[in-house]
């Protein structure tokens, strides 16, 4: 999981990526901190959509002990920020959890951990890997290694196989029961690539001793053939038989010689 140094965070360098390496206390901390800068008041709105992208945020309008007390019974924090120099509001924070599948977004995946993940997957009623939807397999793989098998429970644990080589791999593992099958889901963090910045330097600087001339009639003419046809490659229908269509193969049945008890892992 990608570490974050909470000390160098603040609210011009917070992300709703990086929002959820922190705490309540923490966005109490570097508003407080901000609250010095000359232009908190204009960014506001945009530090607040951040925060809301990981937190719950209520802003107490009814500043009493029993109403604040009742958040407190919730599970949030309670404190205090500075919106400008007249403006002051009581926020109710609490971290959003991720206990289903649908919690987890790009932002938040890499701020969990394998064995995190497995536990939110098992309460998806316990379908499986195949039972969750495309676009939340694109999010957890974004972060994950995935790896799974299903396999009769007496040979899900055989010596020297693909449970006993993922758990050395360090894979986590979940175990779902299928009947007299069990299906394993293997997970495990991916690292994280760090992606190289890469700049761009035109050919042509332009300088005060410069001289451009943008005038089209100076600029070669290019004659674009890249939707030609060539004469080699025009269809011809003559040249279709019946063995143009011919997606499958004669074989004979008894030549294959299966064996009926052939269990094939899957690995994804």
């Amino acid at each position: 999981m990608k570490v974050t140094d909470k000390k160098t965070l603040t609210l011009k360098t917070l992300t709703k990526s990086n929002v959820w390496d922190l705490q309540e206390n923490d966005i109490f901390r570097i508003w407080e901190y901000a609250e010095k800068e000359p232009d908190l008041k204009d960014n506001a709105r945009h530090y607040i959509d951040i925060i809301r992208s990981a937190f719950n945020l209520e802003e107490i309008k009814i500043d009493r002990p029993e109403v604040v007390n009742k958040y407190k019974d919730r599970g949030f924090k309670i404190g205090q920020v500075k919106l400008d120099d007249n403006t002051k509001q009581k926020w109710a924070l609490a971290k959003k959890p991720i206990l289903r599948v649908t919690d987890l977004t790009y932002e938040n995946i890499r701020h969990i951990t394998a064995a995190k993940l497995l536990e939110v997957i098992d309460r998806n009623f316990g379908g499986g890997w195949e039972s969750l939807s495309q676009s939340v397999q694109d999010i957890i793989e974004s972060g994950f290694d995935i790896s799974t098998t299903t396999l009769p429970k007496d040979r899900l644990k055989k010596p020297g196989g693909m449970y006993d080589k993922k758990v050395a791999d360090g894979f986590e593992v979940l175990e779902i029961a299928k009947g007299t099958w069990v299906e394993a889901i293997f997970a495990k963090e991916k690292p994280e690539m760090e992606k190289p910045r890469i700049t761009y330097q035109s050919d042509l600087q332009k300088t005060d001793s410069d001289n451009y001339d943008n005038d089209d009639e100076d600029l070669p003419e290019i004659e674009d053939h890249y939707n030609d046809i060539d004469e080699d490659d025009e269809f011809d229908e003559d040249k279709l038989t019946e063995e143009s269509y011919r997606t499958t193969f004669e074989t004979n049945p008894e030549d294959l010689e299966l064996a009926d008890d052939e269990v094939v892992d899957d690995e994804y």
